[in-house]
């Protein structure tokens, strides 16, 4: 029941966000533009409900032709010393802009506001029987990992959050998770995966200090 209601309210706020999301694409397409004269979009194919691959809308954060650097889990290599991503990909990956025209994808019926972050198309035959559960709803521009961890964790432990989404889903859980995702951007934090790795070391440290 709760799917049908969900999908409907999905619809109607994509539908009614579109005049401000094109406004969006054209003041962000010209920067990117006047940057490097380059494409303005990056269509990454994406796993989606019942494992159906789709081309997900993004802003192009990259330079034109940049390497895919995957780190050993599978997922994206992030870092704010990366040298691949542009002036204008820093600020709209910060603000998490880049991701705006995922609206269009959740138009369509191919994405949910809220929902598992949609993995990349070559990790479709990873998925144990368990982790397959996530499939069975349409991946969300933030989900329940995202609100929490953002871009800090592996895949594996996206993965897990992404269950307990599946599993909790209800129109309350949906909501604290779009709250809690608007506190996550408005703080910066966990842009990039490095930093909470450096959160731990730091961490760890501080505990050997206060035993010693």
């Amino acid at each position: 029941m709760y799917s049908t209601i969900k999908r409907l309210l999905d619809f109607f706020f994509s539908l009614l966000l579109m005049p401000f999301i094109l406004i969006i694409i054209v003041i962000v397409g010209i920067a990117i533009k006047i940057e490097d004269k380059g494409p303005i979009f990056y269509f990454a194919d994406r796993i989606g409900k019942d494992g159906k691959i789709f081309k997900m809308f993004k802003f192009r954060s990259m330079k034109v032709d940049a390497p895919d650097i995957r780190l050993e889990d599978g997922s994206t290599f992030n870092s704010d010393k990366d040298d691949r991503v542009t002036r204008v990909g820093r600020f709209i990956r910060k603000t998490s802009i880049d991701e705006f025209p995922q609206a269009i994808n959740i138009l369509i019926g191919e994405m949910a506001f809220v929902g598992p972050r949609p993995d990349s198309a070559m990790w479709l035959n990873n998925y144990t029987k368990e982790e397959r559960v996530i499939l069975m709803v349409r991946p969300g521009i933030t989900g329940y990992n995202q609100a929490i961890n953002r871009n800090a964790v592996g895949t594996k432990e996206k993965i897990k959050n992404d269950i307990i989404y599946v599993n909790n889903i209800s129109f309350m859980f949906d909501l604290k998770i779009l709250f809690m995702t608007v506190k996550s951007v408005l703080l910066s934090k966990n842009i990039y995966r490095e930093e909470a790795t450096a959160a731990k070391d730091t961490s760890a440290n501080d505990d050997v200090g206060k035993k010693k």
